[in-house]
Formats: structure tokens, C-alpha cells, sequence
């Protein structure tokens, strides 16, 4: 009995070892999250944010709670959930998704009502290594991406928001700015024609219902806030038999009760 004890305090002390594994992550030249992956750890982020529209993704999730807690209760998530040609160039569609949280790895816009500083993050929670991109075609095949920036990179090529220029969502060639590139935990978006378009954002409103924006005959691509597809070609009158959740249809929010 006593061997058994023995061993049994050992395997906990094994799992609370694992548990209480600690990761700064550094939000200017990144961290090899490799060790880290698949792992609960104690996390520690100093991210520098400024007043008004930021870029963001870390290796793990964030409730909605949680991003309040950091970022004030004031603070809007969004994420990419569609693209298209504006005769002018491309205009990505962002909708609001803090209800869901932030999931790990993924690009989101954060909109941050305080004053410009550092705000950390510590919570105990699981790291990925995995990497998360968003991407959607426009009507003429132009391939848009958002992804994360996982170490400091000159982007060349790629559109960022400037940091001086953010009250809105304004993305700009790295090409024909003065930037220091990409930060790690900050997100780029990139064209497939390369980068010399112009670029817009639209911010879409509040949820609405299936029956306003499609027939109950029509067949619709169905997304997550997240920009995952959740389901192809369903019928708009089977929408709200899915799960109670957020999704993007035709670019509108659509709220399943």
C-alpha cells in the first residue's frame, strides 16, 4: 500500500509539474513554441497595444471574459469572414466575434478604447503550435489571407496597420510605408496578386435573421465567427436548426437561438 501511495504521489506531482510548465512569450521577436505544444502552461504576454484598431493572435484561447479583464469591457475582437473586389481594389469584411473568444493562433482586428500601453496577459492555459489562417477568395479569384506573425519579419509585400494611423482599420503596403514590419502576436494580410491594390475594411452590423437576407430555398454557405465553414450548399430554411451560435452567411451575422 505504501509503494502504491508512493507512485501515486509521484504521477501527481509528474502532472502538476506539467501543469505548472512556464512560457513568456516574447510579442517582438517571437518564441519557439515547439517544447510548448500540446502543453497547460503558465503564460506570460506583455503586449503593447494602442488606442484604437490593433492586430492580434497568441498561441492560446481567450474567453470573452478574459479579453474584458485585459483589454476593458469597451475593447471589440473581430475577425475576417469574407472578401470582395470594390472596382478600386479589395474590401474585407470583419465582424464582431468577442461573444466566442479568441481562439488560439487565429488573425483577428482588436479595437482597444484605453489609453496606448502595455497590458499582460497570465492565465494558466493550453499552447498550440499550431499555425491559423484565414483565407477567402473575391469574385475575380483574388486569393486574401490573414495570418499571424510568429516571428518578427519585414513583411515586405505584405498590408499592415500602421500604428500611427489606426483609429481606423486602414491597411497599408509594407512596400510604400516607413514600418518596422511585424511584430510577433500582431497579423499581416497578403494578396495573391501581390500588393498593388488598395485595400478597405468594412465592419459588418448586427446579427440579423436567414429570412433577410436569403429565400428559404436558397442554398448557402454557412461559417463560423472564426471564419471556418461549418457547413456547404444548406438550404436557408434548415439554418435555424443548427446549434445555437453565431454565423456568417452571405457576409451578414446570423444568430441561431
Amino acid at each position: 500500500m505504501k509503494k502504491l501511495f508512493i507512485i501515486a504521489a509521484l504521477a501527481a506531482a509528474t502532472l502538476s509539474a506539467q501543469a505548472q510548465e512556464k512560457l513568456y512569450l516574447s510579442t517582438y521577436s517571437g518564441t519557439n513554441l515547439a517544447r510548448y505544444d500540446g502543453k497547460v502552461c503558465d503564460v506570460n504576454v506583455s503586449r503593447y497595444v494602442f488606442t484604437g484598431w490593433n492586430t492580434i493572435a497568441m498561441p492560446f484561447d481567450m474567453s470573452e471574459q478574459e479579453l474584458n479583464d485585459v483589454f476593458g469591457s469597451d475593447c471589440r475582437l473581430e475577425c475576417l469572414t469574407g472578401a470582395e473586389d470594390n472596382g478600386n481594389g479589395v474590401t474585407l469584411n470583419f465582424i464582431d466575434c468577442k461573444a466566442g473568444g479568441m481562439k488560439a493562433n487565429t488573425p483577428y482586428m482588436l479595437y482597444y478604447t484605453g489609453e496606448s500601453g502595455t497590458k499582460k496577459i497570465v492565465k494558466q492555459a493550453e499552447v498550440t503550435d499550431a499555425q491559423a489562417a484565414i483565407t477567402y477568395a473575391t469574385q475575380s479569384g483574388e486569393v486574401v489571407t490573414m495570418e499571424a506573425v510568429r516571428t518578427h519579419t519585414d513583411g515586405k509585400g505584405f498590408y499592415g496597420v500602421l500604428a500611427r494611423d489606426n483609429a481606423e482599420v486602414k491597411f497599408v503596403s509594407v512596400d510604400s510605408e516607413n514600418t518596422n514590419g511585424f511584430y510577433a502576436t500582431r497579423c499581416y494580410v497578403r494578396l495573391s496578386s501581390g500588393n498593388s491594390k488598395m485595400i478597405s475594411a468594412r465592419h459588418l452590423g448586427e446579427a440579423t435573421s436567414i429570412n433577410a437576407i436569403a429565400s428559404q430555398d436558397e442554398l448557402v454557405d454557412v461559417y463560423s465567427v472564426s471564419g471556418a465553414k461549418v457547413a456547404s450548399q444548406l438550404r436557408a430554411s434548415e439554418v435555424n436548426s443548427l446549434r445555437p451560435a453565431i454565423y456568417v452567411i452571405k457576409g451578414q451575422k446570423i444568430l441561431v437561438k
